[in-house]
């Protein structure tokens, strides 16, 4: 009714008409909003209902789910202990770095590609510092090599010098004695008036000169003491000088060895995070991993961490392998941590406290997984040793 008719109406009616005009609203206003939330419930209970099939398949098709890992085994005996795993190499993966002290070099040479085998300390890549650098330890050594031609150089000098010192001693000792001997003999014909006194002043002078000139060969000699040739005092400041050389030639060395990257284990490059030009990476130079022998690491709930102990058989399984690998526990973790490999599920909990436990693959096992480092997989370790069907 237009609201011009409505005002000649008597006031019961119009109340009476509000009241239901009210209603209208309301109820043209609170249908929707009833309607979207049944359809927000339906839509909720469908993802979840898709969820469980999902779970329910993947257990059907490959085993335990990781999402349900913390609740009772799906599969196998009710006592097996289920829990998420990582695909690694034996001693996980290296992280080759930047040798220390490389300052801001960049990288000028890779040595290695991806899937190269390697032995530790092996040269992986050079920095563009490594020229410099070897000029430097050319120059060291030739320095080395200089001052230890000097030593032997003087070594042979004082040899010389003391045997010639010894042999001078030697003439002028025995001059002075045949000059002893002729003054000697000029006084003893003085004395018979046979010779003059002239002639004895002059062997006495030929006597002194004689015992002047063996003194000279005495004092000569004693600057060489009675020590060995090593402890001559030249021949200790040339062997200190090449001690200085050599210790320049290591030190140029060890700056040469800090432009090299070499291999901290033997193993398999894994990945290569740089290439020539750039300068090393947080997430290092390249990765390498031993993968003759494979393992997994497995986080087991903490509550479970009781029922597992070195020597239990373990099952392991991927999607991408599409089969059984198999093991047995080596280690278990001495701390609870937080979980570190996430599942895919949504409705998994992502702030699980677990206990890492590696466990050794066997060699079958080991050279399948060889190609699959970090791989995520499910792991079942078995309660009791029994037989397992390969899937």
């Amino acid at each position: 009714m237009p609201d011009d008719d409505r005002s000649e109406l008597p006031l019961d009616l119009r109340a009476e008409g509000a009241r239901r005009s009210k209603w209208s609203r309301g109820r043209f206003f609170g249908w929707p909003t009833f309607l979207g939330s049944l359809a927000l419930l339906a839509g909720i209970f469908a993802t979840f209902e898709r969820a469980i099939v999902t779970t329910e398949g993947r257990m059907n098709a490959q085993g335990p789910e990781v999402a349900v890992a913390h609740d009772e085994p799906f599969s196998g005996q009710p006592a097996d202990i289920m829990g998420l795993a990582r695909i690694m190499p034996r001693g996980d993966v290296a992280v080759v770095a930047a040798p220390f002290g490389a300052g801001d070099a960049r990288i000028e040479e890779v040595l290695v590609m991806i899937g190269d085998q390697v032995e530790r300390r092996a040269p992986l890549a050079r920095l563009d510092n490594y020229a410099a650098l070897e000029s430097a330890m050319v120059f060291a050594e030739t320095q080395v090599a200089v001052r230890q031609a000097q030593l032997a150089q003087i070594r042979h000098e004082i040899a010389v010098s003391r045997a010639e010192s010894e042999v001078a001693l030697a003439q002028a000792r025995a001059t002075a004695m045949a000059a002893e001997s002729d003054l000697d003999r000029t006084a003893a014909l003085v004395e018979r008036g046979v010779a003059t006194d002239t002639i004895l002043a002059a062997a006495n002078l030929v006597a002194h000169e004689a015992n002047l000139a063996v003194s000279q060969a005495e004092a000569t000699l004693a600057r060489y003491g009675s020590n060995a040739l090593e402890d001559q005092p030249d021949v200790l400041v040339a062997a200190h000088e090449v001690a200085a050389a050599e210790a320049a030639l290591r030190r140029a060395r060890v700056d040469l060895e800090r432009s090299v990257v070499r291999a901290p284990i033997t193993g398999t490059i894994l990945d290569i995070h740089v290439t020539r030009g750039q300068r090393p990476t947080e997430a290092g130079i390249m990765e390498v991993g031993d993968t003759s022998r494979m393992m997994a690491e497995v986080e087991i709930w903490q509550d479970r961490i009781a029922k597992v102990s070195p020597g239990q058989p373990v099952e392991i399984f991927a999607d991408a392998l599409g089969r059984s690998l198999h093991g047995h526990v080596e280690t278990i973790g001495l701390t609870v941590g937080r979980q570190g490999v996430v599942s895919d599920d949504v409705a998994a909990n992502a702030d699980a406290r677990v206990v890492r436990v590696l466990v050794v693959l066997d060699a079958e096992s080991s050279r399948i997984a060889s190609g699959y480092t970090n791989l995520e997989a499910v792991a079942r370790i078995i309660a009791a040793p029994r037989a397992i069907a390969s899937r």
